[in-house]
């Protein structure tokens, strides 16, 4: 890892996202130098995995409380709906 490269496990989902959406900014613009773009890209790519598995580790987490017959909540692990 570079001096320039900051490590993503320590980073909260919110500053990652943040930086990720700065990065997609300078690269858009399109007045980088190749290295400089190259460089933001992979940590670019960095930042989207740790933003992935951020949510992937949140979505395990979840869970959603429902009502019972008797109208008591109960717990139940998340169950993504897909269409």
């Amino acid at each position: 890892m570079s001096k320039s490269e900051k490590p993503t496990e320590a980073i909260d989902f919110e500053k990652a996202l943040a930086e990720l959406e700065g990065i997609v900014k300078q690269l858009e613009a399109g007045n980088l130098a190749l290295e400089k773009s190259l460089a933001l890209f992979e940590r670019g790519v960095q930042l989207a995995r740790a933003c992935k598995d951020k949510l992937a580790e949140a979505e395990l987490k979840v869970s959603q409380l429902v009502k019972d017959k008797q109208g008591l909540f109960s717990e139940e692990v998340f169950k993504e709906e897909r269409g």
